[in-house]
Order: structure tokens, then sequence, then C-alpha cells
């Protein structure tokens, strides 16, 4: 049991807001209330504010809104602090659960007026979906625009590309020295068998043809950025990867002849996008917006194509179907770290200092090593083919 010192505020009124938050972060937020309840109304509006908006979040948590909401309107009608921005932002959240958009519009715009620049463009952004909620298409994408006011770079696609081309034109055009590399780069299934592994990977870097690769590296260039602005370069990377291990593995399954493309992982992003989308609603630019809302369409042309004319040309399905399957999957595990969505914006008390619940992360972390277990136990199954 966590002891807090009940008089902490009777010498320092600071001492008891650091009090409140360790017993919150606790989850005692009974004790937590109590505490911030002695901070509120102290002549230091700063101490008056910090403790309305403590009081708030753990009515919140204790499932008490009205009283939560109580105590952020009256932090909003405090003297000017740098923390009303959050009372307004907490404010509006709870209109939006009233169904009130007009008075949740009304309270994003005092919060962007006394937000610092690092936080108003999330919150612009709530402006211009509540607006075209409300119908009000202009002032929506006119907050759209301010919420980007920076092009994103796809620095990590563009660095698959360049060099997915130079190795794949090297072994393409390299002679004999070309005609080696590639020997050690494709996904031969009997070496695979033997211990080489590391082609399930490198198999992305090299490609049948001239044609072959300008259109992979299409399909790479229209969804990659997309898929790395959803989740930042570094985690968009792991996931290409994953995903080209998923292919990988449904070809050397079900396909006995050698393999060569990244088809598989560029269908992984596909499928990663499209389940993202679906399930976690990130907020796109229009743009982002019709290529995701054409991606189912594109996933069933490509595999009925892929199907219809598999019989006489050399297209792997069994690689399309398991980085479809590997990047789908991670798409519903995997939040959008780098693009805001519509449960984060609603369903979560934003003044909160509490460390987030670690439910989510450890669904996570079990989904990918659950994931990570299929994958090798279907790497050392017999192939169908063997």
């Amino acid at each position: 049991m966590n002891n807090f010192p009940q008089n902490a505020s009777a010498s320092d009124p600071r001492d008891a807001l650091e009090s409140a938050r360790l017993a919150a972060e606790s989850g005692d937020y009974e004790t937590a209330a109590t505490l911030y309840q002695r901070g509120v109304g102290n002549p230091d509006p700063q101490v008056h504010v910090a403790a309305l908006l403590g009081l708030a979040d753990a009515r919140y948590r204790l499932d008490d809104e009205p009283g939560a909401l109580q105590a952020w309107i009256t932090a909003t009608m405090a003297p000017e602090t740098p923390l009303a921005w959050k009372a307004w932002v907490a404010l509006a959240g709870a209109r939006v659960r009233e169904k009130d958009l007009v008075g949740a519009a009304r309270a994003y715009r005092e919060a962007e007026a006394r937000a610092p620049l690092d936080e108003r463009q999330q919150i612009q952004a709530r402006l211009g979906w509540l607006n075209k909620e409300m119908g009000n298409k202009g002032t929506a994408q006119r907050y759209f625009g301010r919420a980007r006011p920076g092009a994103f770079t796809p620095l990590v696609t563009y660095s698959i590309i360049a060099v997915t081309v130079l190795v794949s034109l090297f072994t393409l055009n390299g002679g004999q020295a070309g005609d080696e590399l590639l020997g050690q780069l494709a996904l031969v299934k009997p070496a695979v068998m033997h211990g080489e592994y590391w082609r399930l990977l490198t198999v992305t870097l090299v490609h049948g043809g001239i044609l072959h690769l300008l259109m992979n590296m299409y399909a790479l260039f229209i969804v990659g950025p997309l898929a790395e602005a959803l989740y930042g370069r570094a985690v968009y990377l792991a996931m290409y990867l994953i995903a080209g291990l998923g292919g990988s593995i449904g070809s050397y399954l079900f396909v006995a002849a050698p393999s060569v493309g990244a088809s598989g992982a560029i269908f992984g992003l596909f499928g990663l996008v499209f389940t993202a989308t679906y399930f976690h609603k990130p907020l796109l630019r229009a743009q982002a917006r019709a290529i995701t809302s054409q991606i189912g369409v594109l996933i069933v042309l490509n595999l009925v194509i892929g199907f219809g004319i598999g019989g006489f040309a050399q297209i792997d399905n069994a690689a399309h179907i398991g980085g479809l399957l590997v990047g789908g999957f991670l798409g519903f595990l995997v939040a959008p770290g780098g693009a805001a969505t519509l449960a984060s914006f609603w369903h979560r008390n934003e003044t909160s200092t509490e460390r987030r619940s670690v439910g989510g992360p450890v669904i996570r972390v079990l989904g990918i090593v659950l994931l990570g277990v299929v994958l090798v136990a279907l790497l050392l199954t017999k192939p169908f083919w063997a």
C-alpha cells in the first residue's frame, strides 16, 4: 500500500501537487483527488489551475464526468496561466463526448489561441475534423492546411527504392558478377532449407527484369510515403522488412521455383495501410485519402490478375498473400504513431500527467511476439513442394 503525506500542503502547496501526482500515478485516484482539492483556490494562479486540472483528471478516472467537467470549466475561468490551454482542450473533449460540436469547436479555438506552437497543429487538425463534421468544408480545409504546414519527406522509401534499383540493375546488367550476386540474393528455396535465411530478405533487392522492377518501384513510390508518414521512419522500415519476410515465407512454403522481387513487402504495405486506416482512422491529407480509398480495390485487382495469368506468367501469388496477411495484421495491431487518430482525439483525458495504461503496449508486444513465433514455425515447416 502506498502512503502519501496528507499534510503536504501545510508548508508548500506544490508539495501537495507532487504528492497528488504520485498518488494518481499509482492508481490511487481518491487520495489524488483529496490532495489536488487542497490546491484549489490557492492565491497562486499556476497552483490553482494545476490543482484543478489534476482534480479533473482524478474525477474523470473515477467515472465522475460531471465533477471533472466542473473542474475543467473552473480552470478555464481562472486567471491566465501557461496551463490554461490544457483546460480548454479537456473541455473541448468533454463537449465532443456530449455531442456538442459547436461548444467543442469554441473550446478548441480558445485552446489554439493559448497553446504552445508545438501543440497547435494537433488542435488545428481537431478543429478541421469538427468543422468537417458540422458541414463547414471551407473552414475545415483551412484548419487542415494550418495543421500540416510542412511536407513530409519519405527518406526511408526513397532510400529503399534507390538501393533496390541499383542492386537490381547490377544483377540484370552486370555480366558474370551480376549473375553471381543474383544467385546469392534470390529466394532459392533449397538453399533456404539448408539455412541460407538471409535470402528471405535479400530477395526484395533483385528483380526478374526492367518491367518487373519498374512496376514494383512505382507501387512502392505510391504506398511507401503514406505508410512512412503514418508510422514514422524506423517503425515503417521494420514493418517493410517484416512484411517482406512474411511474403518470402509464403513463397518458400508453396512455390518450388526460385523467386525474386519486392512484391511481397509491397503487398504488405498495402495491407498495412488498408487495415490501419480502416481500424484506426488516422487523419490524412486529401491526396492520401484518395490513395487509401482505392487500396482495397487495388489489392483485389492485383490478386485477381495474379491468379488469372499465373498459369502462364511467373507471378508469385504466395508471396503476395503472405506479405498482405502480415502487413494487414501489423496495421490492425499497431496504431499509426505519425498521425493523430480520431480515437486519440475524443476518448482520452489529455490533461493527465499519468503514464498511459500498459494494456495497449502489452497487447501489441504480445501480438508481435505471436507473429514472430508463427513466422518461425512456418519457416521450420516442411514446404508443400518438398
